[in-house]
């Protein structure tokens, strides 16, 4: 796989390094959701985001020639699409690269850069805030805040599988959307400062799972009917642990994510009502949270192989 290609000028002030200080965002600077839609002059595919705009995006754009201006969030995005070349200049720097599956690009906080890019692009972006980097720092191994590295076309096949995944599994649906996103964000926070950061983090693993009574309550919390009591941070809090921590433990002794583990049960509770009741397949979405009849279609064929319809006349 071929590295980025940095491309410094001749004469004048020293071109910038790659790791750039991160410049802390003024009150000016957009939220990386509002400068995406400027720059990209689109909407995206898909998103997920909370109140502060943090979250995942799923946009596919036209070529791009422009300069993306500084924004409040990190910013990192893994590619799906056929192979590309780019070229993004900062300052005084020019760095060309290969847009590919398998690799990312990192805007950190307040930085801004001009892009060139000559084909449509299928892109996946996470929006990270850098109060959520520092929590996750302190939570990992009481460090202080790092600083985040600017990646352009970086070979990273971990965080680039990761985020591409959030292509498929967002579904309209709120709360799966909301845990997925919230799992999703700890996961490739502790990812970025073990491979992104200017100093290395070590991550202890986590040994054994769950105690029973601490897992019965994480299942009747996602059991609940109540969006906020599904949180993450809900979950994590009654099991006295972090975030990242609580998903490795969950899943140490379910065998499945939380977010996974919850997308099953609300399958479960659709194939309850499809075999058990006449309740019609709008009224089905719309009991277990679904944007749409559509949007439950697409998310039950994906689990089970069927739309609901063909599957209740095959069980009934």
């Amino acid at each position: 796989m071929s590295k980025p290609i940095r491309h410094e000028a001749s004469e004048g002030p020293q071109a910038a390094p790659e790791m750039r200080q991160t410049n802390l965002p003024g009150s000016d600077h957009r939220t990386a959701e509002a400068e995406m839609e400027r720059v990209l002059g689109t909407t995206p595919f898909h998103m997920a985001l909370d109140s502060s705009g943090a979250g995942i995006a799923h946009w596919k754009h036209d070529p791009l020639h422009d300069v993306v201006e500084p924004m409040t969030h990190h910013v990192i995005m893994a590619y799906n699409g056929t192979v590309q070349r780019m070229e993004r200049r900062t300052g005084r720097s020019r760095v060309t690269g290969t847009f590919r599956p398998g690799v990312v690009i990192i805007i950190p906080e307040g930085s801004s850069s001009r892009w060139d890019i000559s084909k449509p692009v299928d892109v996946v972006q996470l929006y990270l805030p850098h109060a959520t980097l520092r929590r996750v720092a302190d939570e990992v191994d009481g460090a202080t805040p790092r600083e985040i590295l600017e990646r352009t076309a970086h070979p990273d096949p971990v965080t680039s599988r990761l985020l591409l995944s959030a292509a498929t599994i967002l579904e309209s649906n709120d709360a799966l959307d909301t845990l997925f996103r919230q799992q999703l964000t700890e996961l490739l926070a502790t990812r970025l400062l073990v491979a992104h950061a200017s100093s290395t983090v070590a991550v202890e693993p986590v040994r054994g799972g769950l105690a029973p009574k601490a897992l019965l309550r994480a299942i009747e919390r996602l059991r609940s009917d109540s969006d906020t009591d599904v949180s993450l941070a809900a979950l994590a809090s009654e099991a006295g642990l972090s975030r990242f921590h609580f998903c490795r433990a969950f899943k140490d002794s379910t065998g499945l994510s939380p977010h996974a583990w919850l997308r099953q049960y609300r399958l479960e509770q659709a194939m309850s009502m499809l075999r058990n009741t006449d309740a019609s397949v709008v009224s089905v979405a719309a009991e277990l949270g679904y944007a749409s009849q559509t949007a439950f279609a697409a998310a039950f064929k994906k689990l089970t192989g069927e739309t609901p319809s063909d599957w209740r006349r095959r069980v009934r």
